[in-house]
């Protein structure tokens, strides 16, 4: 056997030892580790699109000869890229920044393992920066750590402190196009891919087209994450920086745009009816009798628009005016869109903390205008949503609605709720940066949203 060839088998027997031992400490993230195909390539040093685990043989027997936490250490480094969808990124992000970012997070969650073989001669450094990190960001996702660094400007100097302490992968991979990776070998059947390294490589890509995919790794993270919740829930203790973390990445992202339509009702609109309107006796009308149709257009169709409508703000002491003022106005916004909006709407906006601190009523495009421009905060005690359907109860009592759809209450923690389900659609929208895992009642709807979707 040539001494090249036995670099990569002795090399492959080094990457199976370090997921072996990963399997034994983790038995959650069995899913994932079996999912990476190893394949030697001269050009990376180590790393993974989600695929492939390229690695460069000498640079990993180096890495394991100098201490043989460092491969462990990598391989897990680089399988939380995965798990977070760390390598599937968007065209237009800030790639340097981002990739620092997505160092600092999985950095971060593994520290909270604890484990004697994920250490390396950079954990002091490590944990003295995320430390700081912390100060700052008090859960360190890749998202948050990457506007963190958007916001501060970070000198190059900084920057580059930062990656010689938390850079363990290569991330060119990430950013590579199908072409530029078999230009560059990866994924071809070459006698440099040593298929011993491989146990499940055969089996994993028969699985099916989407091995490997974003969606793939979206599929193992919900896998991962219910493990942790109940069968693993002593190493989930152990790992609640990961477990947040998979909760963050996992949850549902939400339109809020179309969210919002949910609430629509039917109306009757000044439009022309294209469904029902036939073009072709209206024209030969205007060509036999010059300017006089034989038929007219039906000038009211049925559409989808917002009239009736509930606004609820909790004001119990912080929620920033500000950003109620901006959530206001995105609602705003949305519901006047084109076929969003009636002309005579019958919109309330109600304020409370632990009771009703205002209710205004808005009839239309003008009043709303006038009470964003006017608009003041009151209340700043405890919380309680009970007021706010007692009042609306009473409303539609008072027939003030004739088709409430829906109401949308924004608030930023947990109160007391209605013990039954009201007769119209609920939704308790909550900020993402605010939200503290609040759980809501089962015939409400739960939105968690970022400050930037608002």
């Amino acid at each position: 056997m040539k001494k090249s060839e036995k670099i990569i088998k002795l090399s492959g027997e080094v990457l199976r030892f370090s997921r072996n031992t990963l399997l034994v400490g983790f038995r959650f993230l069995d899913a994932a580790l079996s999912r990476l195909e190893y394949f030697p390539n001269d050009d990376i040093s180590f790393g993974t699109d989600g695929k492939f685990l390229v690695y460069n043989p000498e640079y990993l027997l180096r890495r394991y000869a100098e201490n043989s936490n460092n491969t462990v250490h990598d391989y897990l480094h680089s399988l939380l890229h995965c798990i977070f969808r760390h390598n599937f990124v968007s065209p237009s992000i800030n790639r340097r920044l981002w990739n620092l970012a997505c160092d600092i997070a999985v950095e971060g969650m593994m520290r909270e393992f604890r484990i004697n073989s994920l250490e390396t001669e950079k954990s002091d450094k490590i944990s003295g920066k995320l430390h700081d990190f912390e100060k700052n960001i008090p859960v360190l996702t890749a998202e948050k750590i990457y506007k963190y660094f958007q916001d501060n400007n970070l000198t190059e100097p900084e920057i580059k402190t930062l990656e010689n302490i938390f850079t363990f992968d290569d991330h060119r991979l990430w950013y590579m196009t199908g072409s530029q990776k078999s230009a560059s070998g990866i994924g071809n059947n070459n006698k440099n891919n040593d298929d011993s390294n491989n146990d499940n490589s055969d089996k994993n890509n028969n699985i099916n087209d989407n091995y490997g995919s974003e969606e793939d790794w979206k599929d193992i993270a919900e896998r991962i994450q219910v493990d942790m919740e109940t069968l693993s829930q002593k190493q989930g203790e152990n790992a609640g920086g990961l477990l947040q973390n998979l909760r963050e990445v996992n949850r549902e992202k939400y339109d809020y745009t179309a969210f919002l339509k949910k609430f629509a009702v039917m109306g009757e609109a000044m439009q022309v009816n294209d469904d029902e309107f036939d073009y072709i006796f209206y024209t030969y009308g205007l060509k036999l009798y010059k300017n006089m149709p034989l038929i007219e257009p039906l000038e009211y169709k049925e559409v989808k628009r917002i009239m009736e409508f509930i606004i609820a703000i909790d004001t119990s002491g912080s929620v920033s005016g500000e950003l109620v003022q901006t959530f206001l106005k995105k609602t705003y916004n949305i519901m006047k869109q084109t076929e969003s909006f009636f002309s005579k709407i019958n919109i309330h906006i109600i304020q409370c903390d632990a009771e009703i601190q205002e209710h205004i009523k808005i009839t239309s495009q003008e009043e709303f205008d006038s009470y964003l421009k006017n608009m003041h905060i009151h209340g700043l005690g405890g919380t309680d949503f009970r007021p706010v359907f007692s009042l609306v109860d009473r409303l539609i009592a008072e027939k003030e609605f004739t088709n409430l759809k829906g109401l949308i209450y924004f608030t930023d923690g947990y109160g007391d709720f209605p013990s039954r389900k009201p007769s119209y659609e609920t939704a308790f929208a909550f900020i993402e940066e605010e939200w503290n895992n609040y759980d809501v009642p089962p015939w409400a709807i739960k939105l968690i949203l970022r400050k930037d979707e608002i």
